[in-house]
Order: structure tokens, then sequence, then C-alpha cells
């Protein structure tokens, strides 16, 4: 789930660790990836249940760097990497 982003992150050399959230009552599930270089302190939670067919459908992805109060909401994938790639610091 979100290549693009993983590959983002190996690229410009911060390390992450994915998780995976299925609460028993409600029908969504929950992938979570905590990333960073040195403290795993930035988070993305990705909100997603799957379709008749099976296939993924991603509700809202909720983005917290390290000192922000509130989430950045995207709703796909391509939004949250040009949001990364102008506030992450890449050097």
């Amino acid at each position: 789930m979100l290549r693009k982003t993983k590959n983002f992150l190996k690229a410009n050399g911060f390390h992450y660790k994915k998780n995976y959230v299925s609460p028993l009552i409600a029908p969504e599930n929950y992938y979570v990836l905590r990333f960073g270089r040195n403290h795993l302190n930035n988070r993305y939670v990705v909100q997603y249940s799957y379709t008749w067919t099976g296939r993924m459908k991603i509700s809202s992805i909720n983005l917290r760097l390290h000192g922000q109060k509130r989430p950045r909401i995207f709703k796909n994938e391509t939004q949250l990497l040009a949001y990364l790639r102008k506030h992450l610091k890449l050097s």
C-alpha cells in the first residue's frame, strides 16, 4: 500500500515502521506508518476499506509531522507526496 510514498521515503534516507490495525466494530481498516531519519516521530494513517470486488478503497490519509498539532488530511497519494516534497527537509 502506498508504494510511491515508501519509495520516496527510502530514496531520501528516511526509515519507517508499518502497522496494520483492523478494528472489530468499524468496517474500515487502518494502516499506520511511522517514519523519520533518527527517530520515528512522524506518522501517517491511511483509512481504507474494501469494495465488493475486493479492491482497496482509500477513504483518507492523515499525516502528522513532528510538532504539528492537527493532522493534515489528503484524499490520495499524489497530494500526500506533493506535501511531503514541500515540507520535509530533504538535505
